[in-house]
This record gives C-alpha cells, sequence and structure tokens, in this order.
C-alpha cells in the first residue's frame, strides 16, 4: 500500500463515524485527577481504555506505580519490530481538570460528547483525549497500510496527573531511562496558532509564579481617623510592581529577560501572526518589550504578569485602610534565561529601589524552558510531511507560549523534541465547553498517518546520522 492510503484510511476512519465513538467512550471517564475520589477511575482509563486499544496495534504495556506517594500511576507501552531503525518516544495524558459540571452552556455534561456543528464539546476532548486518540488511531491506520510493520518502535508514556504539574514524572522517566529510550520525543498537546493552520512546536516557555506581600499591621483601620497617618501596603505594594515592569509592559529588571533572541528563532518566528481566530482578543499595540513583533513577545521573550493582586475586602469595600496587601505573578521565559537566579534578582532589585519591606516567595514548582534548535533534521522532516499531507506550509513554533512538562523529555531524557498540536486557542480548555473542532480532528489524523508514514520512509537515516554528532537540542537555562 502507500503513503495515500494511510492518509485516505485515516480520513475514512473519522468518516465511519468510529473516531467519534472512540472518543466518547474516553471523555466519558471522568478522570479528574484533582479529585481524591477519582482515583479508580483513572487508573481504569489506563487499564480498561487505553490498555485494550494498545494491545491492538501490537503494544505490550504496564501500569507503574508514581514515585511520588499518593501520586496517579503512570502506563508505559511498547511496540517493538526486529531490525528497527529507531525509536519514537510518544506522550499523552488522561487526566483533565474538574468538569465544571452545571456551567456548560445549553445543559451539557462535560462527560458526554456532544457534536453541535464543527464543535464536539466535552472535558478532555481537546486537552488532552482528543488529541492522543487521534495520534493513536492515525498509528493503527498507517500500520495497517504499512502491512504491519512501520520500520521503527514505538513507546508511549501516559500519565494522569499533568493537570496537578506532572508529579513525579521526571523521576519517573529518569528512573526507567532505558525503557523509554528512543530516538526522537513525538507527542500532541496545546493548541495550533489558528484554527486552519497546522502548526509545529519544539519546546515550551518556562514558568516561574511567585508572590510578593507586605503586612504592616493587625485589621483593618477607619480611612478617616488615620488616613494620611498609616502607611497603605496597597499603594506600597503597587509601587514596588511598578518598579519591576513599566507603564508599557517592559520588564525593568535585566535579570529576568533571555540573552538574546537567535536569528533562527527570529526567522522563524517572521511570518507567525498571532491572534488570528474569532473570539480571540484584540492585541495591544506597543505593549512589551520595545521592538517585537507579537509573536516574538509570546514565543520568542519573557513576560511578568500580575495573576492575582488584593488589598482589603474587594468584594465588599469598607471605609478603612487595609493591613496587608499580596500579589501573586508569574514569568513566563524562554531558553537563555537565568531562572535559578530569578528570585534573587527581584530580591536585589526590590531592595536597591527601598522596598526591603516587601516580602518574596516562590509559589509552587517551577517549569523548565526547553526548546528544540529549528535546524535539526527531524523538523525539516515533520514540516515537510505536514506540507506534503495539507498542501500548505505548516506553521513553526521555536516553543509554545505556555508551559509543559517538556523538559523531562528534552533534558533528563535528553530528546530532541517535535510537538504537533491538534487543538486551537478557542476551544475553551481548561473551562465550560471545552471543545475539539471536528475538521481540525480530521486533518489532523491525516497529517499524523502522512507523518508515521515519513518517519518510517527517512527517519532511520536522520537516526543514524545524529547518532554519530551530539544531538542539536539548544541547552537549558
Amino acid at each position: 500500500m502507500s503513503r495515500e492510503h494511510a492518509i485516505a484510511q485515516a480520513a475514512a476512519h473519522f468518516d465511519s463515524g468510529h473516531f467519534q465513538r472512540r472518543l466518547q467512550a474516553l471523555v466519558a471517564c471522568p478522570t479528574e485527577c484533582q479529585e481524591p475520589d477519582r482515583a479508580g477511575v483513572l487508573l481504569d482509563y489506563l487499564h480498561a481504555h487505553l490498555g485494550p486499544l494498545l494491545r491492538e496495534l501490537g503494544f505490550d504495556w504496564q501500569v507503574l506505580d508514581n514515585p511520588v506517594a499518593g501520586a496517579p500511576p503512570l502506563m508505559v507501552a511498547r511496540r517493538q519490530e526486529p531490525d528497527a531503525a529507531f525509536t519514537v518516544l510518544a506522550y499523552g495524558h488522561g487526566d483533565v481538570v474538574r468538569g465544571h459540571e452545571g456551567k456548560w452552556r445549553g445543559g451539557r455534561s462535560p462527560w458526554t460528547l456532544d457534536v453541535e456543528g464543527d464543535r464536539w464539546y466535552g472535558r478532555g476532548a481537546a486537552d488532552n483525549k482528543g488529541q492522543h486518540a487521534i495520534n493513536l488511531a492515525a498509528l493503527g491506520e498507517t500500520i495497517q497500510a504499512r502491512g504491519g510493520r512501520l520500520g521503527y518502535d514505538v513507546t508511549w508514556v501516559f500519565e494522569m496527573g499533568e493537570e496537578i504539574g506532572s508529579p513525579g514524572l521526571d523521576t519517573f522517566c529518569a528512573r526507567h531511562a532505558d525503557l523509554l529510550r528512543a530516538d526522537l520525543f513525538l507527542a500532541s498537546d496545546g493548541p495550533r496558532l489558528g484554527a486552519t493552520k497546522p502548526t509545529v512546536f519544539l519546546g515550551a516557555r518556562g514558568g516561574c509564579n511567585f508572590d510578593l506581600s507586605l503586612d504592616l499591621r493587625e485589621g483593618a483601620h477607619h480611612s478617616g481617623n488615620w488616613g494620611g497617618l498609616l502607611r497603605n501596603p496597597a499603594w506600597r505594594l503597587a509601587h514596588a510592581l511598578a518598579s519591576l515592569v513599566d507603564a508599557n509592559g517592559r520588564i525593568l529588571v535585566p535579570g529576568l529577560l533571555p540573552n538574546e533572541l537567535p536569528a533562527n528563532v527570529r526567522a522563524a518566528l517572521r511570518d507567525v501572526r498571532v491572534a488570528s481566530d474569532a473570539g480571540d482578543p484584540e492585541i495591544d499595540p506597543g505593549w512589551g518589550e520595545p521592538g517585537l513583533s507579537p509573536a516574538e513577545q509570546v514565543f520568542g521573550w519573557n513576560t511578568l504578569e500580575i495573576l492575582a493582586f488584593t488589598a482589603g475586602t474587594p468584594e465588599s469595600p469598607v471605609n478603612a485602610i487595609p493591613g496587608q496587601a499580596r500579589a501573586h505573578c508569574q514569568i513566563r521565559y524562554v531558553v537563555g534565561s537565568d531562572p535559578d537566579h530569578f528570585l534573587a534578582h527581584i530580591r536585589a532589585h526590590l531592595d536597591a529601589h527601598g522596598y526591603t519591606d516587601v516580602a518574596l516567595a516562590q509559589s509552587g514548582e517551577m517549569f523548565r524552558a526547553t526548546r528544540l534548535d529549528p535546524d535539526n533534521p527531524w523538523v525539516e522532516l515533520v514540516l515537510q510531511s505536514l506540507a506534503r499531507t495539507t498542501g500548505r506550509p505548516a506553521t513553526l513554533l521555536p516553543n509554545l507560549g505556555g508551559s509543559l512538562p517538556n523538559d523531562v523529555f528534552a533534558e533528563t531524557l535528553g530528546l530532541p523534541t517535535v510537538w504537533v498540536p491538534h487543538s486551537y486557542p478557542a476551544c475553551s480548555q481548561h473551562a465550560p465547553n471545552e471543545h475539539l473542532l471536528g475538521s481540525v480532528a480530521r486533518e489532523a489524523l491525516q497529517i499524523m498517518a502522512g507523518l508515521y508514514w515519513d518517519l518510517g520512509e527517512r527517519g532511520g537515516a536522520i537516526a543514524r546520522a545524529l547518532r554519530d554528532r551530539p544531538r542539536a537540542i539548544a541547552p537549558g537555562p
């Protein structure tokens, strides 16, 4: 059979309704990893749903304990062929955020795949059940079209705790590095740049969350009696925050910025246009680092945002000067930054500007920034494959604007990482009315079938060439 047959079969898999029925079964599992009483459901998703599907495709699989006590289990599945030229490591997560029952439009249940025109509503339809279901279905059609032989091995790792920060994933992969040994990491998560724009991204921006707080006194005091006599922590903290970022969104602390915007990253982003779908917010011109395009701001540079800022009781204000103020902030950063010293840079800056009374503390785990070199030959193969299948060039993003546990695969396992997302920015991910676009799903099935075919044709030569020289992965920060 041919590449064209594999792609046609992938489209037929969608048109027959088979893909919709399979996704319905996955969405029906309320795999809310934040809820302790869902532990049995998380395990059932692996054993009763993914296990049989993987076995149909020739995988041997096992569910293994998480190195973090009480954290959700992980699954490793391997499909091996005699004389395979190389190995692809794939990834997916079967957990979802809370379903938000009762808040979906039209009384929809988050656990029912409800198709309305091009929109397929359901929790996990876009993040991430629909995406790994697409890849598994396309892989199956490619295996069949190639007469049962891909020419390479495939290993899958599935986790069930991505929505709570992937606890244990890094330790798990380090512990099972031999089991997960591969030449290429290829997975799907996150959004395309736009619904009609097939996209490839090569890593993710890192994330560092921190809190600034100022506790001046117990309780609040009447503003008429004490106004002008007591320092207001909200004003003080507002000025401290304003010393970090100017009125136009430019970061004023040099230690929070990347070293540079590499030439090949700038070239990859030259023709990228951000926010092109209906419902996307309008971009504010002149916001952020001067001289950068919107795409360079999001995918090539660092940002510092205030995510929450409180003082007093905003829901019911009273005539009193508050005693405390707090701000929850976040740095999104790219490769070439100095995240291990972000807090030290902020502390030094605040002290130098007289804000020694403002407390600073990291909040939660830090996501590391990663980016595969855009000139890596795996990238060329993937871009050419997508263009051949769709008849139009794919958008290349050096890294996702958000954060994913890509550092586990790029740094801990040392793999070149390529992501081909199947969602789009307005999918309502993490909110009520999450949905997958049927048109994108159908095209994605074809894209992945073509890509799995092309890996069998050309991947062996690339893997051999890269084994003879150091892998071209941009180092983490």
